[in-house]
């Protein structure tokens, strides 16, 4: 039922928000990690942790933890365009993914855990797919990160909103377990 007011608030939040909000949906592994990197950017006015891109409605994380709705962990970006731009989102992304690694990211493997970035408009399909042009030129490496229209979105079970605040301890044990901090610091450097 939570889960369900949840999808109903962010289903009315574009229409109670200011007008020139807009929304982003990127994959990048695990969702606690790619919502920390989003949430305290200026401009940000929130990030939902979920799942995206699959064929079963209304997915649970153990649905799709087990890889077998072709749902991606992701999460929805609602931001206003006159503070924080999609371009920077972009480069925010990008610097929090390896999307070199078309099994998964980092140690979490599986179809449930690859890259992606989930347009809603024309501009963002043009803006995305530029940026992953430039990433390639960067990296030399093919790039594995789809560039897809975006589907329904479905957020996460409450415990997974905001993971990294509400447990720093064991989400920095994670992120540094993964090797996540050390991989991206590899691919990307300071």
């Amino acid at each position: 039922m939570k889960r369900l007011i949840l999808a109903i608030a962010l289903l009315l939040a574009p229409m109670q928000a200011n007008a020139a909000t807009e929304r982003a949906i990127f994959a990048g592994g695990c969702f606690w990690c790619m919502q920390s990197e989003f949430s305290d950017t200026k401009g940000v006015q929130s990030v939902t942790s979920g799942f995206t891109g699959g064929t079963l409605a209304n997915p649970t994380y153990e649905q799709v933890s087990s890889g077998t709705t072709n749902h991606a962990e992701a999460i929805l970006v609602t931001y206003d365009p006159a503070i924080v731009t999609y371009d920077k989102l972009l480069t925010i992304y990008w610097g929090n993914v390896d999307p070199t690694d078309q099994g998964g990211q980092f140690n979490d493997r599986g179809t449930q855990y690859r890259t992606g970035i989930f347009y809603s408009s024309d501009e963002q399909k043009t803006k995305a797919e530029a940026s992953k042009v430039k990433i390639a030129g960067k990296l030399k490496k093919p790039i594995y990160t789809e560039i897809t229209k975006a589907s329904e979105f479905y957020p996460a079970e409450g415990y997974h909103q905001d993971y990294a605040k509400k447990n720093p301890l064991h989400y920095n044990v994670y992120k540094y377990g993964s090797g996540r901090v050390s991989r991206l610091k590899e691919l990307w450097g300071n």
